[in-house]
């Protein structure tokens, strides 16, 4: 069992930034693929970013493409969501995932991931 916690949401204004943690517990994530998505009310879950397991691969939502980045820390079994220029569409609630299937590819679906966290509220005021 993997357990992913997530930590960094709040209130801020458009433009600013903000910067999601999501802690792992009872599984090393080193060798696996993460990947955060973001839920508003009324809208399906959807992808923003994912990281393969050695950094070497991101990939990213064509909406937040060049606003955010995603990072990992294996030794601290962390991944990071770094937010720039927030619009007030990215309120969401944001989720990571883990990918333990080990695969190259670097899944963005929500059904290709295997474990979740509990999310987190980002809110973007005007």
């Amino acid at each position: 069992q993997v357990q992913l916690v997530e930590s960094g949401g709040g209130l801020v204004q458009a433009g600013g930034s903000l910067r999601l943690s999501c802690a792992a517990s009872g599984r090393a994530l080193g060798s696996f693929a993460m990947g955060w998505f973001r839920q508003a009310p009324g809208k399906e879950r959807e992808f923003v970013a994912a990281i393969s397991w050695n950094s070497g691969s991101t990939n990213f939502a064509d909406s937040v493409t060049d606003r955010f980045a995603i990072s990992r820390d294996n030794a601290r079994n962390t991944v990071y969501l770094q937010m720039h220029s927030l619009k007030l569409e990215d309120t969401a609630v944001y989720y990571c995932a883990a990918d333990l299937s080990r695969s190259s590819y670097l899944a963005h679906r929500p059904y290709e991931y295997d474990f979740w966290g509990q999310g987190t509220q980002v809110t973007v005021s005007s």
